[in-house]
């Protein structure tokens, strides 16, 4: 039964939630963001920046204007209850208010507080329809707004009491007690209206932040704290107390009946301003703890584009600004994340990040295969060294995409050289099948889409894998007879029966049916070996086309890359 009553109130906590909600601009501040706003601000013309500012002076003054009026009636039929012992009958001969005093005193109030505030708005007001940027003195004064309408606030009452005591003709002691329900109503009048007023200009306040840090608390959370105590138990209770005192000093009259209806009524107030002021102060903590709830949570899945509007003037708005400089550290170092990834590769990034600065490393069984361009050294030296890096990036951005479909990754370029291994740092199923199926590929994309000559080894076995170098500065890399093997093997194939040779080894190592695919064509003492190598080479490339010119190499590859580049066009548009 209570687990049903809990979950009735949160259903209708939850509806008035949706009730009070306001639509700042085109949609709701919560779940949005300084530059959403900023967006929404910019996309505006003039007329209707002007008639939002309208909207808005109308709705605002009337919800104030009403809260005024309904706590002046509360202020006077306290006072008036207090000084007739309870006596609701109008006219009762005790130094009667007056309806007529009580009236004006009213009107003049609110038209005081209501002017007032205009004038400390008009220069805000002006800077939001002309759509300018904010300065440092443009943000002060929009973040000082709730204060100064309280200002105002605290002006139209004390106009208000001006004009009863000119109007009224009441008795000095009488007016004195009027005084003193003036501040309790100033009081609850001010501090509901700045908790409304701050609320209501959150988007002129991210505006004009754009969001740039705020680094303290202008109005903390302990102040909201006191407004509640002040509001729902202070003025209520201290004028219960004053009823209580004035009895015992026969200043104010007693009871008239069983029921004490001065001491009820200031009781219902308090109930009536706590609920105000509760759902004021519980919405500016809410609203921007939602959001910075949605955000982190969206964080935590992975999109680190969403940021929190900064508006708040409590230490909310400290926190707020944090989330957004944390998250784009996040972002930072997600980025700094990407691009180490590809200076050294995917697994050795997060082999890295994994053991810090350890020199650390071990054994492994891997495949490798080196490959070189032919004549590149020539190549550089009779052109532009801006048209030989054309031809290098077009040449290993084909390698790296076919390695890195076949699970392998790229230790290193060495100028016109690649080194890839596949089984270390990420362990393989079969590394030598992968590398063997990569290198075919390879040979079948480069003959494809560069007119361009190179050797291609295929060596397998143990190697050290691991951070080679000094504490200070290393690198990953692996060492070992293959890396060797594989780089001789390249230079052999340069001018042998195939652009690509694998070690007789490597074969072995294969399953049949990737061994298949290969076939012996030499068997070979490679430079600095004791002992001869079984050479394997693709069957479908044993036959090598007749090499192409240096001239057409580089025009070629200049096409080659400049396609790469630039977006495709539309067919049939003039180029």
């Amino acid at each position: 039964m209570r687990d049903n009553t809990r979950a009735e109130l949160h259903r209708f906590a939850d509806w008035i939630d949706r009730r009070l909600k306001v639509a700042y601009f085109g949609g709701h501040l919560v779940d949005g963001g300084s530059d959403r706003v900023a967006k929404e601000w910019r996309e505006m013309d003039v007329p209707t920046r002007r008639g939002v500012v309208v909207r808005a002076l109308i709705l605002g003054g009337a919800i104030m204007g009403g809260a005024k009026i309904l706590i002046s009636i509360e202020t006077f039929i306290a006072v008036f209850l207090a000084f007739t012992g309870g006596d609701l009958t109008l006219h009762a001969g005790v130094d009667d208010p007056g309806m007529l005093a009580v009236l004006l005193s009213t009107i003049v109030g609110l038209l005081v507080s209501i002017g007032i505030s205009l004038l400390f708005l008009r220069p805000q007001v002006e800077w939001f329809i002309a759509g300018t940027a904010a300065d440092d003195e443009r943000r002060r004064q929009v973040q000082v707004i709730p204060m100064r309408v309280v200002y105002a606030d605290l002006s139209g009452w004390l106009a208000a009491y001006v004009v009863y005591v000119i109007v009224s003709g009441a008795r000095p002691f009488f007016l004195l007690a009027i005084l003193v329900a003036f501040v309790f109503a100033a009081t609850t009048s001010a501090c509901l209206n700045y908790m409304f007023i701050e609320s209501a200009v959150r988007p002129l306040v991210v505006l004009a932040l754009g969001g740039r840090a705020m680094q303290y608390a202008m109005h903390g959370v302990r102040e909201r704290m006191l407004v509640i105590w002040l509001v729902s138990s202070a003025v209520p209770m201290v004028g219960m107390l004053s009823i209580i005192i004035g009895r015992v000093l026969d200043l104010v009259p007693e009871v008239d009946g069983k029921f004490d209806w001065p001491v009820a009524f200031l009781a219902f107030i308090a109930l009536a301003s706590g609920g105000r002021v509760v759902g004021l102060v519980g919405r500016a903590f809410r609203d921007p703890l939602n959001e910075m709830t949605d955000v982190v949570q969206a964080a935590s899945e992975g999109d680190l584009s969403r940021r929190v509007a900064v508006y708040d003037s409590s230490e909310i708005g400290v926190l707020q600004n944090g989330v957004n400089a944390m998250l784009d550290g996040l972002e930072e170092r997600d980025r700094m994340r990407e691009i180490f990834s590809r200076h050294v590769g995917v697994g050795v990034a997060d082999l890295a990040l994994e053991h810090g600065g350890e020199l650390v490393g071990a054994n492994a069984d891997v495949a490798v295969i080196f490959v070189d361009i032919t004549g590149s050294t020539s190549f550089a030296a009779r052109r532009d060294p801006r048209e030989t890096a054309v031809v290098l990036n077009a040449f290993f951005s084909i390698v790296a995409e076919v390695v890195e479909e076949h699970g392998g990754f790229i230790n290193k370029f060495e100028g016109d050289a690649a080194l890839m291994v596949f089984g270390a740092p990420e362990k393989l199923d079969n590394a030598v099948e992968s590398a063997l199926a990569a290198g075919r590929a390879l040979g079948e994309a480069l003959g494809e889409k560069l007119p361009l000559e190179w050797g291609m080894g295929i060596s397998c076995g143990q190697v050290f894998a691991g951070n080679i170098g000094a504490r200070t500065r290393y690198e990953y890399t692996v060492i070992g007879d293959p890396v060797n093997e594989s780089a001789r093997l390249s230079d052999r194939a340069k001018e042998g029966y195939s652009p690509i040779y694998a070690s007789g080894r490597a074969i072995e190592a294969a399953g049949e049916e990737e061994a298949a695919r290969w076939r012996r064509v030499d068997r070979v003492t490679l430079r600095g070996r004791p002992e001869a190598t079984e050479v394997f080479a693709p069957r479908e490339l044993l036959i090598r086309a007749e090499p192409p010119s240096l001239g057409s190499v580089l025009s070629d590859l200049v096409k080659f890359a400049m396609s790469r580049d630039r977006p495709d066009r539309a067919p049939g548009k003039e180029q």
